[in-house]
């Protein structure tokens, strides 16, 4: 992420003026931003959405003991973050949020962010930090380049590197150990030469 410049965490007008195409966080009253996940993150995200809310949320017939949400804008204390997947136990959600809900402030039991180069450095170094602050249980870091899954439990001392799996590896970790997630699910499938590939639009 760049560092675009600091601000009082009020200052949401800032966020929203971003141009299209950026994700805009405040950390430690810094407003810092991202461009939007290319393709390879961007499945890997959306893959983990798809297979864990297919076993975990009940609108997809899962045992209903998560809610899932992708790219939530969380306000968690003065930190803004926005988080690739976040989810929430069941039992700590009084009801459903807000159909308008413009972001949330109850701290997520588990998030998920998928590293790219642009910001592998800042999701590891400053917002690995800000979650453990704001008492997030879980954070798995997704590398769709090595093709690794990382995850972390946190403890009283900080995050603790619990597990790490690669490539097409059937991983069991927590806090979802009663799935089984096919980590393969999550990443580009190498595309036949014959076959056409998808372009961007300029």
């Amino acid at each position: 992420m760049t560092a675009l410049q600091h601000l009082q965490p009020t200052s949401l007008s800032l966020l929203s003026a971003l141009p299209s195409g950026w994700v805009g966080e405040v950390l430690d009253g810094e407003l810092v931003a991202s461009p939007r996940l290319s393709v390879a993150p961007a499945r890997a995200a959306f893959m983990m959405g798809v297979e864990l809310g297919e076993r975990l949320d009940p609108r997809r017939g899962g045992n209903g003991r998560w809610c899932f949400l992708r790219a939530p804008e969380l306000h968690l204390g003065e930190d803004i973050l926005v988080p690739d997947l976040a989810a929430w136990r069941r039992e700590r959600v009084a009801a459903p949020p807000e159909p308008g809900a413009a972001f949330f402030t109850l701290v997520p039991d588990w998030v998920c962010e998928v590293l790219t180069p642009a910001t592998t450095a800042l999701d590891r170094a400053r917002k690995l930090p800000l979650y453990a602050r704001a008492g997030v249980s879980y954070v798995w870091l997704v590398d769709p380049v090595a093709r690794t899954l990382e995850v972390y439990q946190r403890l009283k001392r900080g995050w603790l590197l619990t597990a790490s799996h690669e490539d097409d590896a059937l991983v069991r970790a927590e806090p979802f150990s009663s799935v089984s997630l096919e980590l393969g699910a999550l990443w580009l499938p190498d595309a036949p030469e014959e076959m056409p590939r998808l372009a961007a639009v300029p």
